[in-house]
């Protein structure tokens, strides 16, 4: 990892922190997004950790369209991030670098939209993410499915440099609507 990348996102995470305290944004789904959910759609959400924009609404409107829901899991810094199916009702448990995740032996599914975190995007759709590559990892493993990041809008960037495994997303969506 650069020392410039590793700079990078602790400005970012520091304007994210700044504009989650003096704000109550939320992040609504877009007209793009609702036209894609169905019964027969899996949508890969995530609980946020800290000043991370909520996916909650996102969630709640894939529920009401009967899609079904899908978490992150991770096992180990090294391993692989799976995406296991998840209900309200289902409890999580606490994960690797502190995310709140499904049960392992909760089914594994292969999501159709992928509500994604980060810590900042440009205006090429690039996405810096925490630094681990889980993101990267999955989404060359699911070249088909709609990758959707979530972010506030000051996590925007004129341009990020990117290594050659950084997936861009299709679309971000903000407090302030989408970004393609």
């Amino acid at each position: 990892m650069s020392d410039e990348k590793n700079a990078l996102r602790a400005h970012m995470r520091a304007e994210r922190d700044a504009f989650a305290m003096a704000s109550d944004a939320v992040v609504m789904p877009p007209a793009d997004y609702l036209d894609r959910l169905g019964p027969d759609v899996i949508v890969a959400s995530y609980v946020p950790l800290g000043s991370e924009a909520d996916p909650t609404a996102l969630a709640a409107a894939a529920r009401a369209a009967g899609a079904t829901l899908a978490l992150p899991h991770v096992a180990s810094r090294d391993g692989e991030m799976r995406f296991l199916a998840w209900t309200d009702s289902d409890p999580l448990m606490p994960g690797t670098f502190g995310i709140r995740q499904p049960d392992v032996n909760a089914p594994e599914l292969r999501p159709d939209i992928v509500l994604t975190p980060l810590v900042a995007f440009d205006d090429a759709l690039n996405r810096l993410g925490q630094g681990a590559g889980f993101y990267d990892r999955a989404f060359a493993r699911l070249p088909d499915a709609w990758r959707l990041g979530i972010a506030w809008s000051v996590q925007q960037l004129l341009m990020i440099d990117c290594d050659p495994w950084d997936v861009p997303l299709h679309a971000v969506v903000t407090e302030r609507g989408m970004v393609r």
